[in-house]
């Protein structure tokens, strides 16, 4: 996790970008009911230079999880140890709206799963069924004396603490190429489920060797499109669109 960090952190400081130790929060607790929850390995918030200062791609339409940089938290990081952005600063989940370029510049936000082999291929795949759920869950309103005649439906609980979901980046160790292939097979084979498809359709997944982010960092083209095509292709963890 350690080096998975510091990857994140040396490379936002040679782009110009922000992103200190207090925006990288771990296993942050989203409950699903029932008594499970989703806790990813870490939370970052990563706020990128402003769409004057940054590639074209800064300003396309479907940015996953960007919203205004100015939002702060009394830590002195760009984030807060809930991610409690005000919700109501955008509409839809991860890829609904357009980036927000701001002179701070573009908050994103990734659920991060580092994998270091310690479980098998499919079941590092099922995380991607787990953090569907969370897209779509929403507690059952509590039960009133006087039920409303047009009640309002139930909001999902991501909504409370992000303006947009998070996009989800899998960070592969522990195993040589030929696991890491392994893994990365596994977790196509687990978007193949249709009943996943509004999921993957607003949320980027991402998934890259450690050793590709130490080498290059990890904004260079080291991912893999989860879904994507088999034959190699590789974007940027910012990168907004699926291919």
């Amino acid at each position: 996790m350690t080096e998975t960090v510091l990857a994140f952190l040396q490379d936002a400081r040679r782009r110009g970008d922000v992103c200190r130790p207090l925006d990288w929060i771990p296993e942050v607790h989203h409950p699903l009911g029932g008594g499970e929850a989703v806790i990813p390995d870490a939370l970052l918030y990563y706020q990128r230079r402003s769409a004057d200062g940054a590639s074209g791609a800064d300003r396309t339409t479907g940015t996953d999880d960007a919203d205004d940089a100015g939002d702060t938290d009394g830590t002195g990081g760009t984030g807060g140890a809930d991610g409690a952005d005000g919700a109501d600063g955008a509409d839809g989940a991860d890829g609904a709206g357009d980036t927000e370029g701001t002179k701070g510049g573009v908050m994103l936000r990734a659920f991060i799963e580092v994998d270091r082999a310690a479980m098998g291929p499919e079941r590092l795949a099922s995380k991607i069924g787990t953090y569907a759920r969370l897209h779509q869950y929403a507690p059952a309103p509590a039960a009133r004396p006087r039920q409303q005649p047009f009640p309002e439906p139930a909001q999902e609980t991501w909504r409370q603490r992000y303006p947009l979901f998070p996009r989800l980046l899998f960070v592969l160790d522990g195993t040589g190429p030929a696991g890491v292939e392994t893994r990365l097979h596994a977790l196509r084979a687990a978007t193949r489920d249709i009943a996943l498809a509004g999921f993957l359709r607003d949320v980027p997944i991402l998934a890259a060797p450690l050793a590709g982010l130490l080498q290059h960092g990890p904004a260079a083209p080291v991912w893999h499109p989860i879904p994507g095509p088999d034959h190699g292709q590789r974007v940027d963890w910012m990168h907004n669109r699926h291919p």
